[in-house]
Parts: C-alpha cells; sequence; structure tokens
C-alpha cells in the first residue's frame, strides 16, 4: 500500500460539479467516463497532483446521499488544498468567486483559509511553511 488513489465526493450534478472543479478550481478533468447505468466515473485533480491521486465524482443515488451533499465531514473542513504561492491561488480563486470564510491567516504550519465548494464542504487552502 503506497498511496491513497481516490477520495469519493458525493455531489448533486456531474456536469455542475465538474465545471466548479476544472473552471473555478483550477484542477484538471483526469476522467470522464460514462459506465452505462446513467453514473459516470468523474475523476479531477489539481495541476500537478501525482498520478493516480485525485476526487472521485459520485452523483448522489438517493435520498440518503443526496443529504448528505455538502454535509460529508459534519461541517468541519475535510479536504486540504495544498498551495506553493498562497497568495497567488487566494487572488485567483476569490476573483473565481470562491466563497471564502475567513480572512487568510497567518499559523505557525503556514498560510491558511477556509473556503466552501460549491456544496458548502469545507476546505482549506494552505501553503505549508
Amino acid at each position: 500500500m503506497s498511496f491513497i488513489a481516490l477520495v469519493t465526493l458525493v455531489v448533486r450534478d456531474y456536469d455542475e460539479a465538474i465545471a466548479f472543479y476544472t473552471e473555478t478550481l483550477g484542477f484538471d478533468l483526469v476522467e470522464d467516463t460514462d459506465r452505462g447505468d446513467g453514473s459516470r466515473w468523474v475523476v479531477v485533480r489539481p495541476p500537478g497532483s501525482a498520478p493516480g491521486t485525485g476526487l472521485l465524482l459520485a452523483r448522489a443515488k438517493d435520498e440518503e446521499q443526496r443529504a448528505s451533499v455538502g454535509a460529508q465531514t459534519g461541517g468541519r473542513v475535510g479536504f486540504f488544498l495544498h498551495t506553493d504561492d498562497f497568495a497567488r491561488d487566494h487572488t485567483r480563486m476569490t476573483a473565481a468567486g470562491v466563497r471564502f470564510l475567513e480572512e487568510p491567516r497567518h499559523e505557525t504550519y503556514g498560510s491558511v483559509a477556509v473556503f466552501e465548494d460549491l456544496y458548502g464542504n469545507r476546505w482549506d487552502l494552505l501553503e505549508p511553511k
């Protein structure tokens, strides 16, 4: 076991999620394959990520899953997006309409600000020291 390859993120709609992660956050669309049963295998990842890693965007298929969209981590920050230039990416993301929940903070471990994705899942934008 050498690495975690994918983390599933339950989404409301494939196309709106792809648009947010690729157009707004600047992720790469790695795969979008029709599985033949109305579902798709959709993987996105930030540019420069290790091959084989990413987010699997999985459309909710029932009421229980739809209820979890945007609340998969119980309101906690559940995803951590590392950057090598916090100011650049914070500025770009803000201009693209990303909703930051706080002003940037400069902690002992690095520069950080919490933002929400299109469903309300919380992320850290983080430039580690």
